[in-house]
Order: structure tokens, then C-alpha cells, then sequence
């Protein structure tokens, strides 16, 4: 099963960090992305641009809003993100407890990719049974 893990936390621009603790960053995210690559498990881990950078995209009525920022106000940014293919929930718990994104306020999502053959499987399913 593919799982989205996303990592959410408070904001960091990078400006009040010293150029040893960027390099820790660096490092440790580096050691996590060595360790799921060799366990086959990663497909993409990446860190996003902050708010100033975000655009969001809103639907209504009346059409499209295009606004810059993120989608809703909160203290807490999405951060990045790491897309893994592994056997379960369990292991996706795992792989979560491994990322450098663990310490005090940051939070992180295990998301499921939809199975689209799963899903087509289950609507037919439950079509036949409505039949």
C-alpha cells in the first residue's frame, strides 16, 4: 500500500537557524531517506517552500478564487512530505517514528493513496448487491 506521510509543524524560514544546525537537518533527513531507500520502501521525500510561497486554489459558485498563502489560518505549516510504499499501517507507523519530524509540536499525517482498482472492485461490489 502507498501512504502520503505529511509533516506539519511551525513555520520555519531558516533565517534564525546557524549553518551547523541547517547542516543537522540536512543530515538526519538524509539518514532517514538513505534508510527507507534501501528498505525499498521510499518513493519521494521532499521539504515544501513556506506560506509566502503557497497559492491556493478556491472553488465556488462563482468560479475560481486564486489567493497566495495556504488554504486555512493556522499556526501549523505543512512542511513536506514522504510517499512510501509499504505493507501496512503498522509499517507506515514505523517509517513515521523514524523521520526526524518527532519532537515537540510537530505533527504528522499518514494519508493512504486510493487504490483505483481497489476502489472500481469495491463499486462494483457494491452495484451488484444493489441489483
Amino acid at each position: 500500500m502507498k501512504v502520503l506521510l505529511t509533516f506539519y509543524g511551525a513555520e520555519q524560514t531558516g533565517l534564525d537557524s546557524s549553518p551547523e544546525e541547517i547542516a543537522q537537518t540536512f543530515t538526519t533527513w538524509g539518514e532517514f531517506g538513505e534508510a527507507a531507500g534501501a528498505a525499498g520502501v521510499l518513493i519521494a521525500c521532499e521539504g515544501l517552500e513556506g506560506a509566502h510561497a503557497t497559492t491556493t486554489i478556491r472553488v465556488d459558485g462563482q468560479g475560481r478564487h486564486v489567493t497566495d498563502g495556504p488554504f486555512m489560518e493556522t499556526k501549523e505549516q505543512l512542511g513536506g512530505f514522504a510517499l512510501l510504499e509499504v505493507r501496512d499501517l503498522d509499517e507506515a507507523l514505523e517509517w513515521s517514528a523514524r523521520t526526524p519530524w518527532n519532537g515537540e509540536g510537530q505533527t504528522t499525517e499518514i494519508h493512504p493513496v486510493m487504490d483505483y482498482e481497489q476502489y472500481a472492485a469495491r463499486a462494483e461490489s457494491a452495484e451488484r448487491a444493489a441489483s
